[in-house]
């Protein structure tokens, strides 16, 4: 980073039309169009009260990058709505250096940890601690070309999706697919399968959060000419089905919150929905899905490609940065460790859905 090199952190409303310009024309251009990495995303993860700050990058008069994150206690420091965001980073001019040590202090952090940093973030690079596969649905060559690729893979899978397809038809009335609904209606139905769904398999209720609840609330009120919180249905008949709340920019969409109504299980609606939605995804114009690190079987079955994040923590040399590691590094490290082997993440996944079970039995005993 040169010598000329000016840092200014500012509140995300209190960027300008410009810079907001400026920040798309980045992405555009570059390795971080992903929508959370996206302003619209950083302003609104702001308007529900995060402590969110944006350094913005300045060489010789020159704005070459913009920073988001959130500070908290004892300058630890986050991606924007940590735990809920599938990309992290800088978001930069193709030509912009600058030193990570510098942009902490600038940004009054002693750590910044993030999990889903984006590739294209060389100052970054050697504070990776680990770099893992983001699944991606590949649609750049149009529906019929990502279907035959699904089908390819196993033919059976596509043939016996599309079976219970027709028998949910049958069973429940015709089945309907909407991408892009505004209905707050459908954003909240989704919100309680998705409860529901954390409960029965005894995982925490991110929808506990009132300003979890809110963010996506605010997402589907407020798109943008190139930005959007993008909601899409399955139906049969009348009866909401499956749904999925994810964000769109430009010609990506982040998968975020996918979840089904239940009842319905034997038909494999969450899957059926999935077929759907890159169905009406192509055809809006959108060319990738991005489904998300993490090992759940559903995303092997529409897995084109990978994207590839890291995890890691740039930390300077304070007492603050110390408690922090001192606390967080052994859990991390034992998280990578059972997400790393397939027999350790299976026995898990086991064990919290037997314990989820014992509990459903329980209540309802006590019904």
């Amino acid at each position: 980073m040169g010598a000329d090199v000016q840092i200014s952190v500012v509140r995300p409303d209190e960027l300008g039309a410009s810079d907001l310009d400026l920040w798309r024309a980045f992405q555009r251009s570059g390795p971080t169009a992903h929508p959370f990495l996206a302003p619209e995303f950083v302003q609104a993860v702001g308007r529900v009260g995060r402590p969110v700050r944006v350094a913005v990058l300045e060489d010789g008069g020159r704005t070459v990058g913009f920073f988001p994150f959130e500070r908290g206690r004892w300058g630890y420091g986050t991606p924007p709505a940590p735990g809920l965001t599938d990309a992290h980073g800088l978001v930069h001019a193709q030509d912009a250096e600058w030193d990570p040590q510098q942009l902490l202090r600038a940004c009054g952090l002693s750590v910044w940890e993030f999990d889903h940093l984006v590739d294209g973030q060389k100052p970054f690079e050697r504070y990776q601690a680990l770099r893992v596969p983001s699944p991606v649905m590949d649609l750049s060559g149009g529906y019929p070309a990502f279907r035959a690729e699904v089908r390819a893979r196993s033919k059976s899978f596509l043939s016996e999706l599309e079976r219970k397809g027709r028998a949910l038809g049958r069973d429940h009335g015709t089945v309907t697919f909407t991408l892009g609904s505004a209905d707050v209606a459908d954003l909240r139905q989704i919100m309680a399968w998705k409860s529901e769904q954390y409960q029965r398999t005894y995982r925490s209720d991110r929808f506990r959060v009132p300003w979890i609840r809110e963010l996506l609330e605010s997402l589907l009120a407020t798109p943008s000419e190139t930005f959007a919180g993008t909601l899409s249905m399955l139906r049969a008949g009348d009866t909401p089905v499956a749904g999925h709340f994810g964000l769109r920019n430009g010609p990506a969409l982040a998968g975020w919150f996918p979840a089904f109504d239940n009842r319905f299980r034997r038909y494999s609606p969450g899957l059926l929905h999935h077929l759907m939605l890159a169905e009406h995804a192509a055809a809006a114009g959108i060319v990738e899905i991005d489904m998300g690190r993490g090992a759940k079987g559903y995303k092997d079955c529409f897995r084109s490609r990978d994207l590839v994040v890291a995890e890691g923590r740039i930390v300077r040399r304070s007492p603050a940065a110390a408690v922090h590691w001192a606390r967080r590094e052994p859990v991390r490290r034992l998280r990578n460790h059972v997400l790393d082997d397939p027999r350790l993440y299976r026995a898990a996944d086991t064990v919290l859905k037997r314990a989820a079970s014992v509990r459903t039995r329980m209540r309802g005993q006590t019904a």
